[in-house]
């Protein structure tokens, strides 16, 4: 079973004051040990941004190397659009990269782990499983 990874949790983990302690991040480590993450380019660029130090930077980028970017395509945006519409008709909002990772779950039948309570919102209506 592969999962796509919210940015939520990798920062979680990425932080490992706190990481050490949270189910989250003890769940993302036996994902990487098993081979089982997924990752896709703008959880990857939401990961990476606002990292200030360059050389943390280069580090956490070549660390993330290792896990290629699923292939993305027109259809996952107008998807992703599609599942925007289909919430928002329900009164949930989410943001542009929520519904890109809810489309790319949906076409490539992957588990989700997040931290974000939007995506619990988002399983109501849409046809994507969380990892619980």
């Amino acid at each position: 079973m592969s999962v796509l990874v919210d940015t939520s949790v990798w920062s979680l983990a990425l932080r490992r004051a706190r990481a050490t302690s949270s189910p989250y991040a003890a769940r993302l480590a036996d994902l990487v040990r098993d081979g089982e993450i997924v990752l896709i380019g703008p959880i990857r660029q939401e990961i990476l941004s606002g990292i200030r130090n360059r050389a943390q930077f280069v580090r956490l980028r070549d660390h993330l190397a290792s896990f290629p970017d699923l292939p993305l395509q027109t259809d996952d945006f107008v998807r992703a659009a599609e599942h925007a519409n289909t919430c928002r008709a329900r009164g949930i909002q989410g943001s542009s990269t929520d519904f890109v990772i809810t489309a790319i779950s949906e076409r490539y039948d992957l588990d989700i782990l997040t931290t974000d309570r939007d995506f619990e919102r988002f399983a109501r209506v849409l046809p994507i499983r969380l990892v619980g």
